[in-house]
């Protein structure tokens, strides 16, 4: 079985809905994934926009989301989670807000794309203490299985 990710909320290459956005009121969309290997020892979860600040001229990757030491069994992610329902042992890193969290889309222009990435581990992460993006991807170098993406899109009213 492959792994997978979906998400009521929008559909992989569609528009994320406002509510999921800094224009709403920016909560975390469903996410559900099937095809998680048995030899996973964890999961980890990666939202990031590659298209930062202008998707004609990107100038680096916006990080907006970081989950790590998901639990294997877990299936999906609900709506809105808050850090104190997120799945036992989850652990969070930090965002380009330089905070934990989830941080919905914002494109100060044009159209940007959001990559939800799930991938798979054969170990369990130490804690690595709020770990920016570079700091998680170099643990895991080695230990990814599988991963897959779902991705959104999103522009904010009035953007050009």
């Amino acid at each position: 079985m492959t792994l997978s990710l979906t998400s009521p909320s929008f559909s992989h290459h569609g528009l994320i809905p406002e509510c999921h956005t800094c224009d709403d009121k920016d909560f975390s969309p469903e996410l559900i994934w099937t095809g998680v290997p048995e030899n996973a020892k964890s999961l980890v979860l990666i939202v990031d926009d590659p298209d930062a600040p202008d998707p004609q001229a990107p100038r680096m990757t916006w990080v907006h989301w970081i989950l790590y030491n998901i639990p294997p069994a877990t299936r999906k992610l609900p709506a809105q989670v808050p850090k104190d329902e997120l799945p036992a042992g989850t652990l969070e890193g930090i965002n380009n807000w330089e905070r934990t969290g989830y941080g919905g889309p914002c494109p100060p222009i044009g159209t940007h794309r959001y990559f939800h990435k799930l991938y798979a581990l054969d170990i369990l992460l130490p804690d690595l203490k709020q770990p920016t993006k570079a700091v998680l991807e170099k643990a895991m170098q080695g230990h990814v299985i599988t991963q897959t993406e779902l991705i959104g899109l999103y522009r904010r009213p009035g953007n050009t």
